[in-house]
């Protein structure tokens, strides 16, 4: 198999052929069909996210199908088109596992962190945490709803069922999850970087009811916001935009500090939360409604050996939508 490799943290993927991988009991290897690029993978990249597996495999927006199954994992699985996202594995056995708060488990792995990705031709996965995906998408139009897509659907749920959403950093999860809204008749209030004529444009041809710039208030105060931006600084900005007993999402999984901010932002009962991760029930539910929903992705395909372009692009904000990395 062929894969970009992480051999030291912010050096630069290096393609590498492998051995072919084996199955161990309860795995299956899955020939990769596209794989989305995620900013998370730029904060394993950068760093940000302390003691990645080195060397490792980025990637955990995974679309492939089964070729081979391991000791205990029904060999009906094969063939199959799956999905593998970020949680890659539980342990199962403590507090959070069994009260179905898996995401926050004590003793977890993560796909394209401490267990190895899908920035290769082939990745080895739990079959337990590789879920079967619905064949009328293609697998470039999927990957990105494997985390963008699943982190946005748990952020917005909670969000609540406020009318008035808040989008900051229109980028992978915000343009799915501007449908989503849609779907569910709440308006969408986006928020780019400073200066981004093409983001605030692309937010509007999304559907959302406003654009503007993240140093802007919007024109009617929100019912909550998500903050997708890794921007600590957005935290005070969105709690003065949302109305009192509003909430602020932090959907991240880095984000640079929050500043000091006065007392007045937060109080009337506003609230301050963060997701962690994600769950398989939130797949299910998620997948349950994306063609209800009529969710289109937007993305730019690269080949695998242009790994290192598409985290560039990435951190440079170059990209609309989503960018997938096809084998």
């Amino acid at each position: 198999m062929r894969a970009m490799v992480l051999e030291r943290v912010g050096v630069p993927l290096r393609l590498m052929e492998t051995p072919d991988p084996c199955p161990s009991a309860g795995q299956a290897v899955i020939a990769v069909e596209a794989c989305g690029v995620c900013r998370t993978d730029l904060h394993v990249f950068d760093g940000d996210l302390p003691n990645p597996k080195l060397p490792l495999v980025l990637g955990h927006e995974i679309v492939g199908r089964v070729v081979t199954v391991g000791p205990g994992v029904s060999k009906n699985l094969e063939g199959w088109r799956v999905g593998v996202p970020w949680l890659g594995r539980t342990c199962g056995c403590c507090s959070f596992c069994l009260s179905g708060t898996e995401n926050l488990c004590d003793a977890p792995g993560f796909t394209g962190y401490t267990l190895d990705g899908g920035f290769a031709t082939h990745v080895v996965a739990d079959a337990n945490y590789a879920f079967t995906l619905p064949e009328g998408l293609g697998p470039v139009a999927t990957a990105p709803l494997l985390c963008a897509g699943l982190i946005g659907w748990r952020s917005l749920k909670m969000a609540g069922q406020g009318k008035a959403i808040g989008l900051y950093g229109f980028g992978a999860a915000a343009h799915i999850l501007a449908q989503v809204c849609q779907w569910r008749k709440q308006e969408v209030y986006a928020f780019v970087r400073p200066g981004d004529e093409a983001g605030r444009r692309f937010a509007l041809e999304l559907g959302a009811t406003w654009a503007g710039f993240s140093d802007e208030m919007p024109p009617i105060q929100l019912d909550a916001a998500i903050i997708f931006a890794p921007a600590g600084e957005l935290v005070p900005k969105a709690l003065a935009a949302v109305r009192k007993g509003g909430t602020v999402v932090c959907g991240g999984i880095h984000m640079s500090d929050i500043p000091a901010m006065p007392y007045r932002l937060l109080w009337g009962e506003r609230r301050i939360v963060s997701v962690a991760n994600l769950t398989r029930d939130d797949a299910r539910e998620f997948f349950g409604l994306v063609g209800q929903a009529s969710i289109r992705t937007v993305t730019t395909s690269y080949p695998l050996e242009r790994a290192n372009d598409a985290l560039a692009d990435l951190r440079a904000g170059q990209i609309n939508g989503a960018a997938v990395l096809v084998p």
